[in-house]
């Protein structure tokens, strides 16, 4: 066992965002590059901390295939990973969306700063974690930036209408039907493949972008890939019990808010029972697609394991 994985996961998740964290400050454009107003926007909402879940998955991965050097060639896109989620969360939590005024335990960006600079700042870190993955890390080796080109490949498709912006468009679509939208309500099957999209496809770019970059082969990409594909639903289904179970104060984000709006969610569909049932059936598969790879020591299944038992 390398250093990396005995280290125990809260000391291995605490380097890790100390690690991305500092990376991020780096990054991210600042005046004169950019205009203060919106550099100041985003940093507000890229650095207000959070639990770095994504870009911690995204090294991890990269730590799990044991390749030298895999960590620092994954941080930048880590990063630009964490750029993405930022910029849908700041969306997501606009009046047109979600209309939410608390996100990290902090009022939402467009309370402070309006709806036109939330939106700017959101597609400035969109814009900027493309122009991270393209120009980081530098190298001049034609194997590296062939894996490079794969990781921008793989988040924009994660990003995109086949993925995240795919799923919150299904969701919007949910809760506010457009015109002539007489769509039967959202069941079981249908709120999974929504999930697929919104969340679990940026969560799954995450960790195969980290075992690709370090250069992983085929065979254990496949199966990290698997691995998240469960962890994805796992997160979402927390999510949705936390929603429904959780405060507030300890969540960072407003607490009751999917039941309030209707939203189609595991505990609404399936009871609180049954959704801590599915969750726990999701880290049992995440284990064994690590274990069919001999991953089953690496920080992975500590993450999946942190994932399902997380409160907040």
């Amino acid at each position: 066992m390398t250093a990396e994985r005995s280290t125990s996961l809260p000391i291995y998740l605490a380097a890790r965002r100390g690690e991305i964290d500092s990376a991020l400050a780096r990054y991210l454009p600042a005046s004169p590059d950019a205009p203060a107003v919106v550099a100041v926007a985003m940093r507000y909402s890229l650095l207000a901390g959070g639990k770095r879940f994504r870009p911690i998955l995204t090294l991890a991965a990269a730590d799990a295939v044991g390749a030298e050097m895999g960590r620092s060639l994954a941080l930048p896109a880590a990063c630009a990973i964490e750029m993405i989620h930022t910029y849908s969360l700041i969306h997501d939590d606009l009046p047109a969306m979600d209309d939410d005024t608390l996100r990290r335990g902090r009022p939402t960006l467009h309370v402070i700063a309006g709806d036109g600079m939330a939106i700017l700042a959101g597609d400035g870190l969109q814009a900027e974690a493309f122009s991270l993955l393209a120009r980081e890390p530098v190298t001049d080796d034609a194997a590296i930036n062939a894996r490079k080109l794969r990781v921008i490949r793989l988040i924009a498709d994660a990003a995109g209408p086949a993925g995240m912006v795919g799923g919150q468009a299904i969701d919007l679509e949910a809760v506010r039907p457009g015109p002539g939208n007489h769509a039967a309500p959202l069941d079981g099957a249908a709120v999974e493949t929504m999930h697929a999209r919104k969340t679990g496809a940026l969560i799954r770019a995450s960790a195969v972008s980290g075992a690709v970059i370090a250069g992983a082969d085929d065979r254990v990409i496949a199966a990290i890939d698997r691995y998240a594909a469960h962890v994805g639903l796992a997160f979402q289904i927390v999510d949705d019990i936390l929603d429904v179970a959780a405060e507030s104060a300890a969540l960072g984000k407003t607490a009751g808010k999917d039941a309030a709006a209707g939203k189609p969610t595991y505990p609404a569909l399936f009871g609180l029972d049954r959704s801590r049932a599915l969750a726990a059936a999701c880290l049992a598969d995440a284990e064994q697609a690590l274990g069919d790879v001999g991953l089953s020591e690496s920080h992975l299944a500590g993450i999946a394991r942190w994932i399902v038992a997380r409160q907040s």
